[in-house]
C-alpha cells in the first residue's frame, strides 16, 4: 500500500511543479555561493593553500543554504499538500484505505527524495564551479562531505515540519510565513553560541553545521557537532512519525 502511495506521489509531482521549485532552491544556493568567487583577493588565492579558497567557498555555500532553504522548503511542502485540501484528497485516500497520516508519510518519502537530490546537487555544483574557477589546492573531501550530510539532515527535518504544518492547516500562508520567519531564525543562529543554537531546532542547526568561520586571521575550520545533527535527524523522524499517527485521528 505505501509503495503504491509513494509511486502515486511521484506521479502527482508532474503537475505540481515540484521539480522547478527544487531547481530554484539549487540555483539560488549555487548563485549566492558564487559571490565568494567575486570577493576581493579571491582570484589570487586559488593557488595558495594558506588562503584556504575551498573553505571560503564552503562557508559561502553554508550561508546560502540557510538563506534559501527555509522558504523554498515551505513552498515545496505547500505544493505537495494544498492539492489534498482543495480536491478532497484526504477523504479520497482514506476511502481507499490510506489514512491521512500514511499519506503524509508517503509524501515525505517521495518529496524527501527530491530534497536530498537538490541538496546533493547544490554541493556538487558548487564544488564543480570552484574547480572551474581555478582552485588548485587540495579539495577538503571530509569537510565538504560532512557539511553536505548535515545539510541533508537539517533540510529533511525542516521539510517534515513544513509538511506536517501544511497538512494540519488549510491556509498555506501559515506555512509560507513560517518559512520566512525560519530564515530570520536560521540567520540569528549564526550569531548565537553553540549551546544556545542547540535549543533552536531545526533552524539553529543550519548554523551548527557551518564548518568554517571568518576571523581576523582569515578563514578557520570549526568542529561542527555532527552527533547533535544526527540526533536532530533521529528526533525529527520520531516526532514526524508520532505526529502523523496522531493525524490519523482527525476527521476528514
Amino acid at each position: 500500500m505505501i509503495g503504491r502511495a509513494v509511486a502515486n506521489e511521484f506521479a502527482k509531482m508532474r503537475r505540481l511543479r515540484v521539480v522547478p521549485v527544487a531547481a530554484a532552491m539549487t540555483v539560488g544556493v549555487v548563485a549566492l555561493s558564487c559571490y565568494a568567487l567575486a570577493a576581493p583577493g579571491f582570484p589570487e588565492s586559488v593557488d595558495d593553500p594558506a588562503e584556504r579558497p575551498w573553505q571560503w567557498l564552503l562557508g559561502s555555500m553554508a550561508l546560502a543554504v540557510l538563506l534559501v532553504s527555509p522558504v523554498l522548503l515551505a513552498v515545496l511542502a505547500s505544493r505537495q499538500v494544498d492539492i489534498e485540501h482543495r480536491g478532497g484528497g484526504w477523504l479520497l485516500s482514506q476511502t481507499s484505505g490510506l489514512t491521512p497520516g500514511a499519506l503524509c508519510r508517503a509524501k515525505f518519502a517521495a518529496s524527501g527524495a527530491v530534497v536530498v537530490a537538490a541538496t546533493l546537487a547544490q554541493s556538487g555544483l558548487v564544488a564543480a564551479i570552484g574547480g572551474l574557477a581555478g582552485i588548485t589546492v587540495t579539495f577538503p573531501v571530509g569537510q565538504w562531505l560532512g557539511y553536505t550530510a548535515s545539510a541533508v539532515v537539517v533540510n529533511l527535518v525542516l521539510f517534515a515540519l513544513h509538511l506536517w504544518l501544511a497538512a494540519r492547516t488549510a491556509n498555506q500562508l501559515v506555512g509560507l510565513g513560517a518559512g520566512v520567519l525560519g530564515v530570520f531564525a536560521a540567520v540569528s543562529g549564526t550569531g548565537m553560541s553553540t549551546g544556545v543554537a542547540h535549543f533552536l531546532p531545526p533552524w539553529g542547526y543550519y548554523a551548527l553545521s557551518v564548518p568554517v568561520d571568518v576571523r581576523e586571521a582569515g578563514v578557520v575550520s570549526l568542529d561542527p557537532p555532527y552527533l547533535s545533527v544526527a540526533a536532530l535527524g533521529v528526533a525529527g523522524g520520531a516526532l514526524f512519525l508520532f505526529a502523523t499517527r496522531l493525524f490519523d485521528r482527525r476527521e476528514v
